[in-house]
């Protein structure tokens, strides 16, 4: 008959398991764990640990954020917010130079550096500082939006980290007849500034990238493995001021404020095998959020993927809310939020994450 593990060993096996359960929405949680002793700092910094953390709590927390403005009214300040107690994290513009941030994905950031001689764009992990930097496509742009940017038309452009070049430009042209009347049904206003492209955060479903156009919010649609661009059907024409998302069933959705409440919509199929917009949720404002029927009308910025949170600016502040509970949560300080760039990403305790923290005042 086999004797019994050490006590020793059972201990640290249950530890590590009451430990897997702290939630990630407050990384402090895990880091004064791991400042309790050395064998508690020895499971947290362990990568099997890490590894098994993700996979517990699946979808990764929401950090921080960074935000866009449209380019009239400038570039924003160079800063991360955070949305935990953890301290802000240092950004590259914090020497001065313009920087315009285009999108967090992955727990990366992609950034526009203006005025940096050496590098175009930078991709950039806040966590562990790593930063790798990319060139500008040939693509003369005047409105963009990470990977799709406008001339007279709208054009589409990838990256590849893995050759190092960007992919070949693919764009609308009068051949395409979406697009075609879409400019026709504009014609009382052709300006570039009915047609362009939203600086507002894409929304990645699978291999598809969706994008909106002021006109009517207009959505365009980047297919990766195809390389190719097609417009879908536009929201209903009363939304004003739509932020895309990913819906639970992983369709295409949007967030709106209607009648002082905030309303989400989702893509689906109908009985004939066609698409429609379906509304999916309401949720009353006045009470739960500052000046939500003030003359001012709350606005919505953008939402974070996978754990069903929106970001809503009022003249009071930016505000979070679930969607699963209605939590209210203030992340921010009154801006001009045109759009969020939440950063979602699991911060777990390393040695050298513990040091930077202790050594922060």
């Amino acid at each position: 008959m086999a004797s019994p593990p050490p006590a020793t060993e059972l201990m640290e096996e249950l530890v590590g398991e009451i430990l897997l359960r702290l939630s990630p929405e407050e990384p402090e949680h895990l880091f004064r764990a791991a400042l309790v002793c050395k064998p508690w700092l020895r499971i947290l910094c362990d990568p099997a640990f890490r590894r098994r953390y993700r996979v517990f709590h699946g979808a990764p927390p929401l950090l921080g954020l960074l935000h866009k403005r449209q380019v009239i009214q400038g570039d924003p300040p160079a800063r991360f917010a955070s949305t935990t107690s953890m301290p802000d994290f240092p950004h590259p513009g914090s020497d001065g130079r313009r920087t315009r941030p285009l999108d967090c994905r992955h727990g990366r950031v992609l950034i526009h550096m203006l005025e940096d001689e050496s590098v175009d764009y930078l991709v950039w992990d806040p966590i562990t500082g790593e930063k790798h930097g990319l060139p500008e496509p040939d693509i003369e742009w005047l409105i963009y939006s990470a990977p799709l940017m406008y001339e007279d038309n709208i054009v589409a452009s990838v990256y590849s980290s893995e050759t190092g070049v960007w992919s070949a430009q693919v764009s609308f042209d009068n051949s395409c007849e979406a697009f075609a009347k879409h400019m026709r049904d504009g014609c009382a206003e052709r300006s570039w500034y009915t047609h362009y492209l939203l600086p507002s955060r894409a929304t990645l479903i699978g291999d598809e990238i969706y994008f909106t156009i002021r006109r009517q919010h207009t959505i365009v649609k980047y297919d990766l493995s195809r390389n190719c661009l097609s417009i879908i059907n536009s929201p209903p024409h009363n939304v004003y001021g739509i932020a895309l998302m990913v819906m639970e069933d992983s369709s295409l959705g949007f967030a709106c404020i209607q009648d002082s409440s905030l309303c989400t919509w989702s893509r689906k199929v109908n009985s004939e095998g066609g698409t429609e917009w379906v509304q999916f949720k309401v949720i009353k404002l006045e009470s739960i959020i500052p000046a939500a029927t003030s003359s001012s009308e709350p606005f919505v910025v953008g939402s974070a993927e996978g754990v069903g949170i929106i970001f809503i600016s009022t003249d009071d502040g930016l505000f979070t809310i679930k969607l699963n509970s209605g939590q209210v949560k203030k992340v921010d300080k009154p801006d001009v939020y045109f759009s969020v760039l939440p950063y979602m990403s699991f911060y777990t305790p390393d040695r050298g994450s513990l040091l930077s923290l202790a050594r922060t005042p």
